[in-house]
């Protein structure tokens, strides 16, 4: 038995072991060491030799917490006769560990035990010191393990694992960008990509592809490459959603393959700071399906067993969602179990707008109550269209509405593009264009909603509840295009007034009791322009002063108690 600790490190700051086993059974008295939250490895090695390991056989680690709680954690096959496990402990404290495979014959890997000694993360990564993610008790907003609230600023690299984006030095230049402007997590395809036939060229990395071409087995060369990326990802604080697939895997690979890519994706990845995106278009059939109605319906099916599954093998318990082509909700039997709801809202520039913001207060008005966030939405740049106005107005419109985050994308990221070759045709025979990746990072919407998020987050932004109500005009079904407002109770009021023909019709705040500090904020660059002291009337009515030039603005009102 070949056994390491630690074979690559979280923070560079992980506590490495080694031990010699010998072929007998180990007791609980080998001891080893880890830091609670980074994730610990180790890997067995079969004496014994299996004709088709990955299908052949299951490893798993049952741990045993200081509390006496017991966790299953999936062993992934690391190729040839290795399996490894990777596991996050989640507090300091004594962990005992034994391994069960499903060949309780083979000593090499069955009833292998060991006790690790786990010390407490003294280190300032954001994912470590806080833990996990979690859904909030309002079950509207995320948070850490420990409590800390988490803004969802995301940012869309579907195909993000494969050579295009080259490692490390194009991987770490978009990441380093992104991480500058303030985004949080970065939604990637685990490598089962849309907008390609399976086994495309354009979709392998540097080791070829995540399975063999019949879908026989893994290759865990590949995963040794995306986990240098997700674990750089995580290394400096950026969250990963993690998309299994395109949703019309499903029936081309069939369930019981579906749920292996899902083992393997859990038993990889489960240790690093995630969310599970189950499929990217949950229920949209293939773009060629000739059965596409039988094909969503094996899809819809396909995912909600997929979800019972994954949440029954992950330890860490990482909130599950689905990509849509709509709502997350409607590609599953069950809504129930999904812990968010991912929206997609369209890409057509100004007119995505009424389906955008109706499609947000659907969610969030419907049962069982969950996080609503659009996953996807007028990519910038998308069909020479969607630029940074449209941008801004999708994030402040679903924030003030109530969503529990954002999600960003750029023409030219998702597909990488590159400067010698674009992406190319899709399967339906259009190509989506767009600059290459490189220069699609620089479209002024990304950072333009990071100075928005840098906004908010000067205040208790998890406590925004919408109120349209105190603005008049306000937005409705007759006029999109009118103000949006939201609440911070006892600290602030935000409102966004989009630039439209009717912007200088006159705008009154209906506000409750008290005093304020009011300014206007240009969200290009964040400038602020002062108004000062405002009292409301005594009908608290207060009137907002012509704005200071033709465009869209963020008025704050900071109540001054």
């Amino acid at each position: 038995m070949a056994e390491a600790t630690s074979r690559r490190s979280f923070v560079k700051a992980l506590a490495a072991g080694a031990a010699a086993a010998s072929a007998a059974k180990a007791s609980f008295g080998e001891e080893r060491a880890a830091t609670a939250g980074v994730p610990s490895e180790w890997s067995y090695e079969s004496g014994k030799q299996y004709a088709d390991p990955f299908n052949d056989l299951e490893v798993d680690a049952i741990v045993t917490l200081p509390s006496g709680q017991e966790e299953r954690i999936p062993a992934f096959w690391a190729g040839g006769s290795a399996w490894s496990v990777r596991y996050a402990p989640p507090a300091p404290g004594t962990y005992r560990v034994r391994s069960v495979a499903s060949d309780t014959a083979n000593r090499d890997l069955h009833d292998r035990a060991f006790t690790l000694h786990v010390d407490a993360y003294q280190g300032e990564n954001r994912h470590l010191k806080h833990g996990p993610l979690k859904i909030a008790d309002d079950r509207r907003h995320f948070e850490h393990a420990d409590g800390t609230h988490f803004f969802w600023l995301g940012d869309t690299w579907w195909m993000g694992l494969c050579k295009r984006l080259g490692w490390p030095d194009d991987f770490q230049t978009l990441a380093a960008d992104r991480l500058q402007k303030g985004f949080t997590i970065v939604q990637i395809v685990a490598g089962l990509y849309p907008d390609m036939e399976p086994f495309d060229e354009r979709g392998a990395n540097e080791t070829g592809f995540p399975w063999e071409r019949d879908f026989a087995r893994i290759n865990p060369a590949y995963f040794d490459m995306a986990d240098l990326r997700i674990q750089h990802l995580a290394d400096h604080g950026l969250a990963a959603c993690i998309v299994g697939f395109w949703g019309y895997f499903i029936p081309r690979m069939g369930l019981a393959k579906a749920k292996q890519h899902w083992r393997y994706l859990v038993a990889r990845w489960s240790a690093y700071p995630v969310v599970w995106c189950l499929a990217g278009e949950g229920t949209m059939p293939y773009y060629l399906s000739k059965t596409p109605a039988q094909d969503a319906e094996v899809q819809k099916h396909g995912l909600t067993e997929i979800a019972r599954y994954v949440r029954s093998i992950d330890p860490h318990r990482h909130p599950i969602t689905i990509h849509p082509s709509s709502s997350a909700r409607l590609c599953v039997d069950d809504p129930s179990v999904l812990d968010f709801d991912m929206l997609q809202t369209g890409h057509s520039d100004r007119a995505s707008v009424p389906n955008t913001i109706e499609t947000v207060n659907r969610s969030l008005a419907t049962t069982p109550k969950m996080p609503v966030l659009i996953g996807e939405v007028c990519y910038e740049g998308i069909m020479e269209a969607s630029r940074q106005e449209v941008e801004r107005f999708m994030f402040w419109a679903a924030i003030l509405s109530g969503t529990g985050g954002h999600t960003y994308g750029a023409n030219g990221i998702w597909q990488v593009n590159t400067r010698e070759k674009p992406y190319g045709l899709s399967p339906h025979g259009h190509s989506w264009g767009g600059p290459p990746w490189d220069v699609a990072m620089q479209l002024p919407g990304s950072g333009q909603l990071g100075l928005a998020k840098k906004l908010l987050t000067r205040y208790s932004w998890w406590k925004l509840e919408p109120k349209p109500e105190l603005v008049d005009p306000h937005w409705s079904k007759q006029d999109y295009w009118q103000p949006f407002a939201a609440q911070i109770p006892s600290e602030a009021i935000v409102a966004f007034l989009p630039a439209s023909p009717k912007i200088f019709a006159p705008v009154t705040f209906n506000l409750p009791a008290g005093s304020y500090r009011a300014f206007f904020v240009n969200p290009s660059d964040a400038s602020e322009n002062e108004i000062g002291d405002v009292s409301p009337d005594a009908n608290g009515k207060w009137p907002l002063p012509p704005i200071p030039i033709f465009r869209d603005w963020v008025i704050v009102l900071e109540n001054k108690a």
